[in-house]
């Protein structure tokens, strides 16, 4: 036995000692019982979506040998104890998330409702244990967290749950409050030293699975154990805890407001008013990006560091499908740079079943995945647009008297109609330089309209 894997047994003998002295432990079947306690019935599944599911993965012993690496289940409320034997009990491999979605597919889109806020704080011992008994429950203040409602031991670290009272519903932009509400949270709760022996933080989406409780870890052959550490929470409690107010969660905003009505929208973005009312196409527009931002990409993985390895690969195939690169090509691009990226050092090692993990985000969903969050989960600087470090202020402002310098020598004006160039020409020249720009910056930097924007994009 290796001494890195000796250390991590020792790191999890001391986490179950202390948490078994101060909590009492929950098997498996109880657990996701609280966690889901109005999963359907079997037998109730329909197209009515009143009570969503739990939805798991797990590994099936008949797909050894096979391409297939998990397969999916629907979490049945009156099956429970049987399935949690059969799929979860001892399985080297399952993974579940804290929400509930409509359908058979745990994808972030057909999620409905959160039931638990999940924390992954990876490589803790004894020390980084004490350090967040310190921490828990306290009144907030800086660094201090929720109590939570599970501690779960997840073989090298832990799984901090917060379970609601009421699950909260998930629409879009709800969505997208909690993502912000959790990056918030995981910086405060994860410190090099203090809380965990990582130095790199691990951002991760309001979607992300963990291995389940009952189960093991493959990697290290420890079971996943979780300990009751507090009661159910409001989203009130948690929102005390995030330092910036703009991340907190406002169920009460559970749409972007928009200051136009229907028929104002008809009128100033026809395009969009044509592909979502008219024919009921709700995703994202794609833009038709150049394979560039793809190849860019794929030469940044010198600046990947250990924790953030799945990450850097799991936004090649984001980057891919921005680019309309072809998954095979993306598959084999993977393939090519793992035995680059496993070098990287880290307590947990890279393996090739983080590629087949990392090639589930090849999917239209993530079409308009912002700079922002790649950023956020790899760790890798991202210059947005080249403004030779300017302000978009005066690097307009200096763009501009250029631009004025240039027609002065000419003898024109630039309010000259012979001399002003089309509109068309400002638009496309404009997004070569810009592929990352949002039609709205685009037809704000150019003072036109976004119906102008749209036309010649």
């Amino acid at each position: 036995m290796s001494d890195n894997i000796k250390d991590k047994k020792k790191n999890y003998k001391e986490v179950e000692q202390l948490l078994s002295f101060n909590y009492k432990e929950v098997d498996g079947e109880d657990f996701y019982r609280y966690v889901f306690p109005n999963n359907q019935n079997e037998g109730e599944y329909s197209e009515n979506y009143s009570k969503p599911n739990s939805v798991y993965l797990y590994e099936d012993p008949k797909d050894k040998g096979t391409k297939r690496k998990l397969r999916r289940r629907i979490m049945l409320n009156d099956r429970w104890k049987d399935d949690y034997k059969e799929f979860v009990k001892d399985n080297p491999m399952t993974l579940c998330s804290g929400l509930a979605y409509r359908g058979m597919r745990n994808r972030l889109e057909n999620a409905q409702q959160m039931n638990a806020l999940v924390f992954d704080l990876d490589a803790v011992g004894k020390n980084e244990l004490m350090n967040l008994f310190a921490r828990i429950g306290k009144k907030p203040a800086l660094r201090t967290l929720p109590q939570p409602t599970f501690m779960v031991m997840s073989g090298t670290g832990l799984h901090i749950y917060y379970v609601f009272e009421n699950p909260i519903v998930l629409y879009p932009n709800i969505k997208l409050q909690m993502k912000a509400l959790k990056y918030d949270l995981t910086f405060r709760m994860w410190e090099y030293k203090a809380t965990s022996m990582e130095k790199q933080i691990q951002y991760q989406s309001i979607n992300q699975g963990f291995r389940m409780v009952g189960s093991k870890n493959d990697k290290y052959d420890l079971p996943i154990r979780a300990f009751k550490t507090g009661d159910r929470v409001t989203l009130d409690y948690v929102n005390q805890y995030v330092d910036e107010e703009k991340n907190r969660v406002d169920v009460n905003k559970p749409f972007q407001p928009t200051k136009y009505t229907l028929k104002e929208s008809e009128e100033k973005f026809p395009e969009w008013y044509q592909r979502v009312v008219v024919e009921g196409n709700k995703r994202a527009k794609k833009w038709n990006i150049k394979r560039d931002l793809y190849d860019w990409w794929l030469r940044q993985s010198y600046k990947v560091k250990g924790g953030h390895r799945y990450y850097f690969l799991m936004c090649m195939a984001i980057y891919a499908v921005k680019c309309n690169i072809p998954k095979k090509e993306v598959r084999e691009d993977m393939y090519k740079i793992f035995d680059e990226l496993k070098e990287i050092e880290h307590s947990n090692p890279l393996e090739e079943d983080d590629i087949k993990s990392a090639l589930e985000t090849y999917d239209r969903q993530y079409y308009n995945f912002t700079i922002d969050d790649i950023v956020k989960l790899t760790d890798i600087p991202i210059e947005k647009n080249k403004r030779n470090y300017q302000n978009q202020n005066d690097h307009l402002e200096e763009a501009r008297m250029i631009r004025d310098l240039r027609m002065k020598r000419e003898g024109r004006k630039w309010t000259d109609n012979n001399g002003r160039p089309s509109k068309e020409n400002l638009v496309k020249k404009y997004v070569s330089e810009n592929p990352d720009h949002t039609p709205t910056e685009i037809a704000k930097n150019l003072k036109i309209s976004r119906t102008t924007v749209y036309k010649y994009i």
